[in-house]
């Protein structure tokens, strides 16, 4: 979920600054990347070194290091998704508030662009004076996010309000405002992807060389933006699928229909890329067919067209559909368009080197409904998912 996403972590000079390893630990284990400011004052109560090896980074804590070599502030507020300062103390919160910069931590804080979050810990007197109170709200008005002081044991030994939030609670409300950032998180979508099996027998089946890849790349970032995603799953030896996704395995083209018509109605976007059978056998031998000296003859069926049914929409409904062909590429990718009412299809050649089934990466044109094409290069299947559906999310 986290996408690689950058955290930097101010510490100031309070007591709870002993407990930010922990939240410094939970941000690694995720796979967060980690960057720590410490103030002079922090080091009372928390040591470089312990916060260095726990982010893997070097932590900063001037603006120049033993070297003489300038800690550039304004890079690093480039690179933070989102700024933390924990513990934040009365005089630093004061300091933002009236725009004093006379350290690294708030030079940094003014260069940021990014959310900044704030964890206040002081004494209980402190936590409940006038002016702290206005300094609060004075940066709440910057539009900085406030996780309050809780209630309990204080250094003082008084009990109220004044402990920095659990290292947890921060962590979690972190993760809910990169979540409540998403783009797609009030969205539901349906991929499907794979091949489908036809059987013939007990062993044998009519199939085709679908990996599902390209689909379950689809549906991957669909779930990385926030999305709510069903992916209805062919026959596949993929195991990447996100942990978010809810995977509905189907083995046959009725299968698929069935699964996808169950979760069309109550979907925003659907994105068809399965490559799914025209025909199925009429009949399956119930058991194996032996070899004979004469030929085999088979008599198929069509089977249920899933993106004509889902052409029938609703008008708030987004569709998307695949044409992978030989010929005629955007001549039958158009036509498609049309006779099954989709808002864009993604059209490729099996020809195409590099492209179509099986392989690692793909070639794409897509055509939305007014005709206007988009021409994408050779790039990994991953690539042409953001492409896809960041074209999608564009024109919607």
């Amino acid at each position: 979920m986290n996408n690689n996403k950058n955290i930097l972590i101010g510490v100031c000079g309070g007591i709870a600054a002993y407990k930010i390893p922990i939240l410094v630990r939970l941000f690694v284990k995720q796979n967060y990347n980690v960057k720590l400011i410490l103030t002079k004052a922090s080091h009372d109560f928390v040591t470089e070194k312990t916060l260095s090896v726990l982010s893997k980074n070097q932590v900063i804590t001037d603006f120049f290091d033993n070297n003489n070599n300038w800690n550039n502030h304004v890079q690093l507020a480039e690179w933070a998704d989102v700024f933390i300062i924990a513990p934040l103390t009365a005089n630093t919160l004061a300091k933002m508030a009236n725009g004093i910069c006379d350290n690294v931590l708030l030079a940094t804080y003014l260069s940021c662009r990014s959310k900044t979050i704030v964890a206040p810990a002081m004494d209980l007197e402190m936590y409940q004076h006038p002016s702290t109170i206005n300094n609060l709200k004075t940066i709440q008005s910057f539009k900085n996010l406030i996780i309050p002081a809780q209630t309990g044991e204080l250094a003082s030994g008084l009990v109220g309000e004044g402990r920095m939030a659990e290292p947890e609670d921060i962590f979690n409300f972190t993760l809910n405002y990169f979540k409540s950032q998403l783009p797609l998180l009030s969205k539901t979508i349906l991929v499907n992807a794979g091949p489908t099996y036809e059987a013939i027998d007990p062993v044998r089946f009519i199939g085709n060389r679908s990996s599902g890849k390209m689909g379950i790349a689809i549906a991957n970032y669909f779930s990385s933006l926030g999305a709510n995603v069903n992916l209805v799953l062919g026959p596949s030896n993929q195991n990447n699928v996100s942990k978010n996704i809810n995977v509905i395995n189907v083995e046959s083209a009725s299968e698929m229909f069935t699964a996808c018509m169950k979760l069309f109605e109550s979907v925003d976007i659907a994105v068809c890329t399965a490559a799914v059978a025209d025909y199925t056998p009429e009949t399956v031998n119930k058991q194996k067919i032996k070899k004979s000296d004469k030929n085999l003859n088979l008599s198929l069926v069509k089977t249920k067209d899933i993106l004509a049914e889902m052409g029938l929409k609703k008008s708030k409904q987004f569709l998307v559909g695949f044409a992978l062909e030989t010929e005629n590429v955007i001549e039958y990718a158009k036509q498609k368009l049309i006779n099954k009412n989709l808002d864009l299809i993604v059209a490729n050649s099996a020809k195409e080197h590099g492209a179509g089934f099986g392989t690692d990466t793909n070639k794409i044109t897509i055509i939305d409904k007014h005709n206007k094409m988009y021409n994408f290069e050779l790039k990994s299947k991953e690539l042409v998912a953001k492409d896809i559906v960041n074209t999608l999310m564009n024109l919607i």
